[in-house]
């Protein structure tokens, strides 16, 4: 079972969450927060392995509470979940070290999907956020050199993955095993020095893969 922290300073939508995770039958819900120093308390109590943390919230907002609990436990696995997108939440949400970052009205089975791959090790992100995200670093980084030493498998793992595909996306898509996946990724990874999925993509679109 995934076990999982809701914070959110709406009622309504704390409870459309939990409804819909509920329906899952590998969720759990081990508590909910209406601000971001409750969810510190909570994410203290409760240890949960995804915390869905709103950003705009009173006394204690959701970059602040994401800070704090990264503090206190460094596995902690918050992915953002917000009805703003805009570079003003995107950035300092990272910068606060949130593990992914979706908006709100992201399709239902898009946010289980995200809570899965999060509480797996990756790195979910809305298409459109993770699109303008490499599309800022590739602009920095503009005229990178194809990676050398891939394989043609590992080419096509990190083509898929710079389109935004998740583990199992990418073996459904390659007829392969997840395992099998999740070892290309870590063979890109110590290929190209990249330490997370985001460079990996920044990667693939500023080398011309895409």
């Amino acid at each position: 079972m995934i076990r999982l922290l809701i914070v959110d300073d709406q009622q309504l939508v704390r409870a459309g969450l939990r409804m819909l995770c509920e329906s899952a039958p590998d969720l759990e819900i081990a508590g909910e927060a209406a601000d971001g120093a409750q969810a510190v308390r909570e994410a203290a109590r409760c240890r949960p392995d995804v915390i869905l943390m709103d950003l705009r919230m009173p006394v204690v907002d959701g970059i602040a509470a994401t800070r704090k609990i990264l503090a206190d436990d460094p596995d902690a696995r918050v992915v953002a979940l917000t009805t703003f997108d805009d570079d003003d939440h995107l950035y300092p949400a990272l910068a606060a070290g949130a593990h992914g970052f979706l908006v709100k009205d992201s399709a239902p089975e898009e946010l289980l999907a995200a809570v899965r791959r999060a509480a797996g090790g990756e790195q979910p992100f809305s298409p459109g956020v993770l699109r303008r995200l490499v599309s800022r670093v590739v602009r920095e980084e503009r005229g990178s050199e194809p990676p050398g030493g891939l394989t043609p498998r590992e080419l096509d793992v990190l083509v898929l993955l710079a389109e935004g595909l998740g583990n199992q996306d990418i073996a459904d898509r390659l007829h392969i095993g997840v395992t099998t996946v999740k070892t290309h990724v870590t063979a890109l990874m110590t290929k190209t020095g990249a330490d997370n999925r985001v460079r990996l993509a920044v990667l693939a679109h500023s080398s011309g893969l895409l």
